[in-house]
């Protein structure tokens, strides 16, 4: 792995002026891993004066340039897509399966093309302009689950706005950030117009939440995280859009295919090893339905394989870190000691297993609104199966969380799952399983965060809107 040691800062690979060492740790092994450079306030510094000094120039670039930038950038990143996955099952244990990590990076840069062809930076209001010009620089902090999609979903949206960009991946994320830095170097990307930063939350996170010539911060990463970057932004009035935690329940409806219910929920709710926003954690059935489906949930998961991500054959690796891992058996034993069913699963490693940061694929019943593992955001391979009397009451156990990010109705009837979904409080809705829209507007409700990404919602975020009077002729009649 190249550049370790430095940053991406004005074009260029330079070594930090005040740098920290971190090693990561195999988390399939639990060994020693690399060893990378985290920076300070003054890498910020120099990142930011390096991206406002570009900021005039490509602002004002055309938008056919910006479009052959996005497409070097595609080209570019499609030549790297083995590399930026190796990179991915290195630094947090994603199977070398699951490519949908490469693939929905891909998709992030190729849906900013797409919406930036599309995309009327001029519009006519009578006999006033409005306009949309670039907010700035941006400031972008990215987490470690889908570190190469929310990177891409985020760098093309600002670049295709004509912002320049200072990137801070999560710690535990960098190699996967520092071969996206090469794709971007090999596309051409301007001097200024992309910058990488390595480095902690508290220490470079903060100092580009605060920084004065900073003008939008888009963070993802959990609530509490969130709130401290909105309470940093704040003295500077800054643009600050979010996407944060997720407790997203999946309502299945009487009369709905059950056992496709039942196969998605574990499918989707134990992918990248339940280190998803989204990942339909809560599992509202009727009542009378509870047993039938968790024989199903209980034998899909028994095929989930854990084990070396590495192995084609793996479909499970392990959490990120060790203080995760720990975090999600505290979740699994106090849903326990507060009297959920363990239907599958449960403390400890999967079985043949002895080492690495493996969670069992986990599944509870019997989970009351009320308990830890039901209200809490877990980020492993843990569902919690609740049930409900009524149509009202599963509404009711869905809304009664302070997060809002996601939702998933199962039924037979659409106009009922329509009805539901228009009622639940949530940026996304999904039905019988469809799969998401990378143009679509994608984040949250209540403590979910504020703005959205991808699309032409994503792309709103990165500009400024502009109210010109007096230069048009005034509509006749």
């Amino acid at each position: 792995m190249n550049h370790l040691d430095e940053f991406y800062i004005d074009g260029a690979w330079v070594e930090p002026l005040k740098a920290t060492r971190f090693q990561l740790t195999d988390p399939a092994t639990e060994m020693a891993g690399v060893n990378i450079a985290l920076g300070g306030v003054e890498d910020v510094d120099r990142a930011v004066s390096a991206a406002r000094r570009a900021f005039p120039a490509f602002s004002q670039t055309s938008v056919a340039d910006r479009i052959r930038l996005l497409e070097r950038i595609v080209e570019s990143f499609r030549a790297r897509e083995d590399d930026i996955m190796a990179a991915v099952t290195q630094e947090m244990g994603a199977p070398i399966s699951m490519r949908a990590h490469v693939g929905a990076g891909l998709e992030g840069f190729q849906q900013a093309l797409a919406t930036l062809k599309d995309f009327p930076f001029e519009t006519r209001l009578g006999d006033t302009i409005i306009r949309r010009e670039a907010i700035g620089v941006c400031g972008l902090i990215t987490p470690w689950n889908w570190p190469v999609q929310l990177v891409a979903n985020k760098l093309g949206s600002s670049l295709a706005a004509g912002c320049t960009i200072v990137l801070k991946p999560s710690e535990y994320s960098t190699l996967s950030a520092l071969v996206l830095a090469e794709v971007l170097d090999t596309a051409g990307v301007p001097k200024g117009v992309f910058n990488l930063v390595n480095g902690d939350g508290p220490t470079v996170g903060h100092a580009i939440s605060a920084h004065p010539d900073i003008d939008v911060v888009s963070f993802t990463g959990s609530t509490r995280a969130g709130v401290l970057v909105a309470e940093a932004a704040a003295p500077t009035v800054k643009r600050v859009c979010q996407e944060l935690g997720g407790k997203s329940a999946n309502i299945i409806l009487p009369y709905a295919d059950l056992d496709a219910a039942a196969r998605w929920n574990v499918a989707r709710g134990f992918s990248n090893c339940g280190q998803s926003c989204h990942a339909p954690t809560r599992v509202l059935v009727h009542e009378e339905q509870q047993e039938q489906l968790l024989a199903v949930m209980r034998e899909e998961a028994g095929k989930v394989k854990a084990g070396d991500p590495n192995d084609p054959a793996t479909t499970m690796g392990p959490v990120v870190n060790r203080s995760q891992y720990e975090r999600i058996q505290q979740f699994i034993q106090s849903a326990m000691d507060e009297g959920a069913r363990l239907a599958c699963g449960g403390l400890g490693r999967p079985a043949g297993l002895d080492r690495g940061y493996f969670v069992q694929p986990t599944v509870f019943a019997d989970v009351t609104p009320d308990m830890v593992v039901a209200r809490e955001e877990i980020f492993g391979p843990v569902l919690s199966v609740m049930t409900y009397s009524s149509l009202e009451q599963a509404i009711e156990i869905a809304n009664a969380t302070s997060y809002g990010l996601g939702a998933y109705v199962f039924s037979s009837d659409r106009e009922t799952a329509l009805t539901v979904g228009r009622r639940l409080r949530a940026g996304r809705v999904f039905c019988n399983g469809a799969p998401p829209r990378p143009d679509a507007p994608m984040g949250g409700y209540k403590r979910s965060g504020n703005g959205r990404e991808m699309g032409t919602f994503g792309l709103e975020e990165y500009l400024e809107v502009k109210a010109m009077f007096g230069y048009l002729d005034a509509p006749s009649g």
